[in-house]
């Protein structure tokens, strides 16, 4: 007989009944082959002997067994693992005990993403300079909350727990009209409007409608990583466009498009990732002209456009396009907190209509409470009110950030005060090995980026994104007297 006294393990301080996990234990020395076909389990009595719970509740779980279709009873001989099981492989039975990096694939599948960047996990609590998110403390999210109690304990907010449209909340798209209009000079309508998981979502909706393998999309020399992952995954070839201090080249950019057809054109015009540089408007407008006289569509990610703090920032380049070409990305995740998907996608009711239908296949729809939470904080003027006050307190931030870089780091860092956003790009003395330098800064309490994510394979700059905005003065001082340090 088996030694089930140290096969079986029971947990009697468990919420599991005693008898579930004992049927629990059968089916898995069943399915890793240590019993097989027609073998005969022991006897209640023996059982009960073995593992000290009652013969009662080892009939119960026998009998459990036995209705799950594991064992059967023959008369007068015992209980049986059930004869009509397909024998298991002794190599199916080890599979338990191997370590997971020795472990084979047990089946053929693709990898297209074994050297895409993990995301970084910034919810662990230590000091952080990231590479420019808001900060989550100043987030009014008690008023969010409060909202969503609210709407879902009134008569009409159970509909929201049902399913809804998949373009999103009615009432936030609405909202998001008035509110671009008031804003940004963007004249649209709800049919034009789908909400987003943030503006990740929206740039992978637009680039699986726009881009089929072997398809050209115009770039930036320096871009956001995670957009050229997701163009790549598409099967398209990335043309790298040079920017500058006045954003992406556009006279390169047409010299390219006589040579050769492009599909798409991805820019960050407001505030440059990684290098937070501005498009100046001659650009802009040469850029929709290009793309009105070939044909190609303007993705424009706009993911930061309410934190400015000198000028009033241009208008974005969906808001002057009259031809239509522009298919406009915003997030309200980078403005309020990076956990709460919320971003939307605009472009014509057709286009937005398909957006939904593709979105359905992997994800039905989005959290309509929430999204009609933000719909009443933008009703009541409440997201407008968190815009000012954190624009106020950015800048306060910035000024001193920037002060200590120029009094501290002159000999170590090169840059310029950002008009807006929420990080500085910072380009460190080549002699600094940025890897180097985030494991030392680690050591000492701070998290730092470590540059890698900025590369691609024409633009390798020995530089940082260095966030101001999700850090207060006082960590602002502490975090850059660590970084001082260690340099």
């Amino acid at each position: 007989m088996l030694p089930y006294k140290s096969l079986i393990q029971l947990n009697r301080d468990s919420n599991v009944s005693l008898y579930v996990q004992l049927c629990n234990n059968f089916i898995q020395l069943i399915t890793n082959g240590t019993l097989k076909p027609s073998d005969i389990l022991p006897s209640t009595r023996v059982l009960s002997e073995l593992t000290g719970i009652s013969r009662n509740t080892v009939k119960v779980a026998y009998e459990e067994l036995m209705s799950q279709g594991w064992a059967e009873s023959v008369e007068r001989k015992g209980i049986f693992v059930l004869s009509k099981l397909p024998e298991l492989s002794e190599k199916r039975k080890q599979t338990s005990i191997i370590p997971l990096k020795d472990q084979t694939e047990s089946f053929i599948w693709n990898n297209p993403f074994s050297k895409t960047f993990a995301a970084e996990d910034f919810q662990k609590s230590i000091l952080t300079i990231d590479d420019g998110f808001p900060d989550v403390r100043l987030t009014p999210v008690d008023l969010l909350m409060r909202e969503y109690r609210s709407i879902s304990k009134r008569f009409y907010g159970k509909n929201f727990l049902k399913y809804g449209d998949p373009k999103g909340s009615e009432h936030l798209r609405i909202a998001l009209c008035r509110y671009l209009s008031e804003t940004r000079g963007l004249a649209v309508t709800p049919e034009n409007i789908i909400i987003t998981k943030g503006s990740q979502m929206g740039i992978y909706l637009a680039t699986q409608l726009l881009l089929t393998p072997g398809d050209k999309i115009a770039v930036g020399s320096s871009n956001y990583r995670s957009a050229d992952d997701i163009f790549k995954h598409t099967g398209a070839s990335l043309l790298r466009i040079p920017v500058d201090e006045n954003g992406m080249d556009i006279d390169n950019l047409t010299d390219i498009l006589q040579k050769q057809k492009i599909k798409a054109v991805y820019i960050i015009p407001h505030h440059h990732f990684p290098t937070t540089v501005t498009m100046s408007m001659d650009r802009r407008l040469k850029l929709l002209k290009l793309a009105e006289e070939y044909g190609f569509a303007v993705i424009e990610d706009d993911y930061d456009y309410d934190f400015h703090y000198n000028n009033k920032p241009y208008v974005p380049l969906a808001s002057i396009d009259h031809n239509r070409n522009v298919i406009y990305i915003g997030s309200i995740t980078k403005t309020f907190a990076p956990a709460l998907r919320i971003g939307f996608l605009i472009s014509s009711s057709q286009f937005t209509n398909a957006c939904a239908s593709l979105r359905q296949l992997i994800d039905k729809q989005g959290d309509s409470l929430l999204e009609e939470a933000f719909s009443s904080l933008y009703d009541t003027g409440e997201m407008e009110r968190h815009f000012r006050k954190s624009i106020k307190i950015y800048k306060q931030r910035r000024d001193l950030f920037c002060e200590i870089l120029e009094a501290n780091f002159r000999d170590a860092i090169t840059f310029k005060i950002p008009e807006g956003g929420l990080a500085v790009w910072s380009l460190f003395d080549k002699k600094i090995n940025l890897k180097e330098l985030a494991v030392r800064a680690e050591k000492k309490g701070l998290k730092i980026p470590d540059g890698t994510f900025y590369n691609n394979e024409v633009f390798k700059p020995n530089g940082l994104r260095l966030g101001f905005a999700s850090i207060n003065e006082k960590e602002i001082e502490h975090s850059l007297s660590i970084l001082q340090q260690i340099i």
